[in-house]
């Protein structure tokens, strides 16, 4: 009975219910310290003009890390790096970027899973000069008028497949009408037509797992263009091991039911046992002895 009962207790603990129900269980690996080695900026070059935008910058970074692109220190995008071969500590970055028109001062930081910041790139200085076409008017390119932006407070967005996901747009500049059209980089896209330059949100749900690149590309009534890139980091979904769990509990219970029958059996064939040796011995005590 002991022993029964030893098992039955342990058997009954390990599969206990974990969470209530409207609880959530996690599991996870802790990252490690901040990032402690910085990305580099290798293209473009420092000095160099454009005359077209958005134009590629490219480098290196450390491994599963977040690099986050500033032009001017304005947020310009987003990705993630990206390894490959046999280097375990190092990766590259290619991003599309917009240019500010004029001077724009490039720096590139990098973040763990923890948003924890490293430090920052090497600096590089580029210019964006639009010039008219040979012989043509300066007028019909509307120097006077605010160049169109993007901007958006999630550098990057997280999220589960079969979840929605939302991310907040702002258009900044240009002259409205405006038209917003969001790739998700799932081979889905939404076009946003906006009278104003309020900030708005767009949603958007992922099926399956991975990280994903969001582009952003804008417009105006004057046919002025704008980008932006957002890496969205789409994670396993968390009801799936939730159910798992509760399957595993599930079936140990169903493991501990000879268990329980047997200890019952024991306890019932114990209290008959019982009750038929009180019986014996009453009936010995009370029938009466012949002598001889």
């Amino acid at each position: 009975m002991l022993v029964v009962g030893a098992a039955l207790t342990i058997g009954t603990v390990s599969a206990s219910p974990g969470p209530q129900a409207g609880s959530v269980g996690l599991t996870g690996e802790m990252p490690g310290p901040a990032p402690t080695i910085a990305a580099t900026i290798d293209s473009p070059t420092n000095g160099q003009h454009f005359t077209t935008s958005p134009v590629t910058v490219s480098g290196t970074c450390p491994k599963d890390t977040l690099v986050e692109l500033y032009k001017n220190n304005i947020f310009a995008g987003s990705t993630t790096c990206s390894t490959s071969g046999n280097n375990s500590t190092k990766g590259t970055y290619s991003l599309s970027v917009d240019l500010l028109i004029g001077k724009n001062v490039l720096v590139a930081r990098v973040y763990n899973a923890l948003n924890e910041p490293g430090p920052d790139s090497n600096t590089v200085t580029v210019y964006y000069d639009i010039v008219p076409p040979q012989g043509a008017s300066i007028a019909p390119l509307n120097f006077g008028s605010s160049q169109l932006l993007l901007d958006t407070n999630a550098v990057f967005r997280g999220t589960f497949p079969g979840q929605k996901m939302t991310m907040p747009i702002q258009v900044l500049g240009g002259t409205e009408p405006y038209a917003v059209n969001v790739q998700w980089g799932d081979s889905s896209n939404k076009i946003v037509p906006r009278n104003n330059n309020l900030i708005f949100n767009v949603d958007h749900t992922y099926n399956a797992p991975g990280t994903y690149q969001i582009t952003l590309q804008g417009s105006d009534s004057q046919g002025r263009v704008a980008f932006l890139t957002v890496a969205a980091i789409v994670n396993g979904q968390p009801a799936a091991a939730a159910n798992t769990n509760s399957n595993n509990k599930t079936n140990k219970l169903l493991m501990l039911w000879p268990l329980y029958t047997s200890a019952v059996a024991m306890l019932v064939s114990f209290w008959l046992g019982e009750r038929r040796e009180k019986r014996v011995i009453g009936d010995h005590m009370f029938t009466p002895h012949l002598q001889v």
